[in-house]
């Protein structure tokens, strides 16, 4: 399966940016799913997972302002980025958890200016 990432951007401190990720075929259909980031210089790092019963986790760092979701055809997930802070500057991807190397895409970069 192959993952798209999308929705990035430049935005200012406290604003909100919307992410999709679109599977390619069949979709991600009963597979845990996550969406990761990496700032420059930084391992990548999960941040918010969805499992199959819609069960969600966050890391502490962003808990209480990311949301991460799915539609009912298991093919797009998708992550609302609210209260953006300049710590949130990565490229951000989704993968499933834990993640499968050959389906790493392009990444979408998300820019958080102070």
């Amino acid at each position: 399966v192959q993952l798209q990432a999308s929705g990035g951007g430049l935005v200012q401190t406290r604003k909100s940016l919307r992410l999709s990720c679109a599977a390619s075929g069949s979709g991600f259909r009963f597979n845990i799913m996550g969406w990761y980031h990496q700032a420059p210089g930084k391992q990548r790092k999960l941040v918010a997972r969805i499992s199959v019963t819609g069960v969600t986790r966050y890391a502490d760092s962003v808990r209480g302002r990311f949301t991460i979701s799915r539609d009912g055809a298991w093919k797009t997930v998708y992550l609302e980025m609210n209260n953006l802070k300049p710590e949130d500057t990565a490229v951000y991807y989704c993968n499933r958890d834990p993640p499968d190397d050959s389906s790493w895409g392009q990444g979408t970069q998300v820019t958080v200016s102070s």
